[in-house]
């Protein structure tokens, strides 16, 4: 059964940043689309960015566009999203997710990671 780990999260201040990782149990390289998502606390799950089964076609959300950046390593079935410059509103837990379809959006998900929390102090 393959399952998504994900790693990297914590507790930082405002304009820091942090990589977040997502590593799969199984070798499903070059085969999935990736993503990340986070939700705030007492919101719904909200996209955040995507990336294609080969790594050349990424999109986020407007939010993060500019200050976050989505890569992957298909070699190690690992998928990351770069944090940059995060404010307090980026504090979420943060889920990775893998589905078939371009651009993957929450709707699309087959399988999702537990979840690790970013929180941003002010």
């Amino acid at each position: 059964q393959v399952q998504l780990v994900e790693s990297g999260g914590g507790l930082v201040q405002v304009g820091e940043s942090l990589r977040l990782s997502c590593t799969t149990s199984v070798r499903t390289r070059s085969r999935n689309t990736m993503g990340w998502f986070r939700q705030a606390p007492g919101k719904e799950r909200d996209f955040v960015a995507t990336i294609d089964p080969s790594g050349g076609s990424t999109y986020y959300a407007d939010s993060v566009r500019g200050r976050f950046t989505i890569s992957r390593d298909n070699a190690n079935d690992t998928v990351y999203l770069q944090l940059s410059d995060l404010k307090p509103e980026d504090t979420a837990v943060y889920y990775c997710g893998m589905g078939t379809i371009w651009p993957l959006r929450t709707a699309y998900v087959q399988l999702w990671g537990q979840g690790t929390p970013v929180t941003v102090s002010s």
